[in-house]
């Protein structure tokens, strides 16, 4: 055998190493390949997770409060560094990526400082001479994360699983997997190690790792953020295995404007919301549905504001709108839109991608919305918002009903009452009156619906992955003298359960 015909046996016997390649989304140029790891790499990642698992549990709540608090220090010294990274991955503008790790930072700081309190049990009174609560740890939680907030995406459900004493294994979006990495470097730099382990999976292996995951007994809880699809897929494994699962699926948020709102604010919060992220974020708005009587003002404003915006290179100065994330998520967008358009819709200003590299698509306000339109019914995960006018609250609140989703919905009007009396109809995980939809680490978020379940921040999103134990103590019993026993057998009379 020659030595030509003897290195074609090997490399068409021995195995290739798969790689996860991310790509540049502004100029569709490769990156970086990362080695996707062997299902030995899995296991080893998980037996770290679940070997920390005990040890983290036993540290005192105080001390892991303190050290998730060391955290945000972190991330503020590789703060320009990590934003770059977000930028380059998955092309969000700068400063928008800037703004990320900031709010992560300062989630750790909200948890290290009252977090602990969130966990103190909690006392009953009852017939016990003691009753309380306590929360414990659940051990390791699998966690499939998105691309869109690479960094606050994780935060937002890890920190508190980790203040309540649980371990992460992380299984991130392939295009950002060096996001996914540099997070798990972030943790370990005050965490133990495994505390947070980061797997890098081909994504064609991504629903079978994450059955094996589910199934295995080292894995006590899952979840998710993504599509409603990878939301059922996961929900059903989880079901299957009889294991705590928390799904923040998407979401076609109504963004409404009643008569008596104030237009120009208005119109400015709804254009923010919708082009944050070019609009690939589950709390935008989406669709956004105008009383009649104000609807040619706020439509001129909200165009305006739309039309404004700076798209463009993600790292430039003053650019206001990146790419999409993926070239697949562009031809969605821009397939959604050419069907709503041939069934009446009307471009107001954009309606079609850029010329020129990257994954970019002008920014698009479209009219003559019905329900039966693909930018109605379906989500988009873009910059593109759909006007839909209505004759009455009433209106406007079917209007707002009319969707799978239920994430989250914005109510704008000067009279507050009015708004939550509007709002309090609409089906939603969270309510904002007179501000778009965004989330902070002191209150609860999450969806109903085809939404998901669970809650994410907040005291609910701390106890979300514990186990709420009950301990009961009873009264200390006075003892009473002995009594002498019969000398011979006595049928029982006790009673019986």
């Amino acid at each position: 055998m020659t030595s030509e015909t003897q290195t074609q046996t090997q490399t068409e016997t021995e195995p290739q190493t798969r790689t996860v390649d991310t790509v540049n989304p502004a100029t569709g140029r490769p990156l970086r390949s990362y080695p996707a790891f062997s299902d030995e790499q899995i296991d080893q990642a998980l037996a770290d997770a679940y070997g920390t698992a005990r040890a983290w549990r036993g540290v005192a709540v105080e001390e892991r409060a303190r050290r998730l608090g060391a955290v945000a220090g972190v991330l503020r010294s590789r703060r320009e560094e990590l934003a770059g990274l977000i930028t380059a991955e998955m092309g969000k503008p700068l400063p928008e990526a800037l703004a990320e790790i900031d709010k992560c930072a300062w989630q750790c700081d909200q948890y290290a400082t009252s977090g602990a309190e969130l966990l103190k049990p909690e006392h009953i009174e009852t017939a016990a001479e003691s009753s309380y609560i306590v929360y414990e740890p659940l051990g390791v939680v699998l966690a499939v994360m998105p691309w869109n907030f690479p960094f606050w995406q994780l935060f937002r459900f890890a920190v508190p699983a980790m203040l309540a004493g649980n371990t992460v294994l992380l299984k991130h979006s392939p295009n950002v997997t060096g996001s996914a990495l540099a997070i798990e470097e972030v943790f370990a730099a005050e965490l133990p190690p495994g505390v947070l382990r980061t797997l890098v999976v081909h994504e064609s292996d991504v629903p079978a790792v994450a059955d094996r995951l589910i199934a295995d007994s080292r894995v006590a809880a899952v979840t998710l953020t993504g599509s409603t699809r990878a939301g059922g897929h996961v929900a059903a494994a989880a079901g299957k295995a009889l294991k705590k699962s928390v799904l923040e699926l998407g979401g076609s948020d109504p963004f409404v404007v009643l008569a008596d709102a104030d237009l120009r604010t208005a119109a400015v919060h709804a254009a923010k919301s919708r082009l944050m992220c070019a609009g690939q974020t589950c709390i935008a708005a989406k669709r956004v549905i105008v009383h009649a009587d104000v609807a040619d003002e706020f439509e001129r404003l909200f165009v305006d504001a739309i039309a404004a915006a700076t798209v463009g290179d993600p790292t430039a100065e003053g650019t206001s709108v990146g790419p999409l994330a993926r070239a697949d998520l562009l031809d969605h967008l821009e397939r959604q839109v050419r069907e709503s358009v041939a069934q009446g819709a009307k471009v107001l200003c954009g309606g079609e991608r850029m010329d020129g590299d990257g994954n970019f698509f002008a920014p698009t306000v479209l009219t003559n919305v019905t329900r039966d339109m693909p930018v109605f019914s379906e989500e988009t995960f873009g910059p593109v918002a759909a006007l839909i006018r209505v004759q009455d609250d009433e209106e406007a609140i079917a209007v707002a009903n009319d969707t799978e989703y239920g994430l989250a919905a914005s109510v704008w009007s000067r009279d507050v009452e009015h708004a939550l009396a509007v709002g309090g109809r609409i089906e939603s995980g969270c309510l904002f009156v007179n501000s778009f939809v965004s989330s902070d680490p002191r209150v609860p978020f999450g969806g109903i619906k085809r939404s998901g379940y669970g809650r994410e921040l907040g005291a609910a999103g701390v106890r979300e992955f514990t186990n709420v134990r009950s301990v009961w103590i009873a009264p200390t019993a006075t003892p009473q003298p002995a009594t002498p026993q019969p000398s011979t057998p006595q049928p029982s009379t006790a009673a019986t359960e």
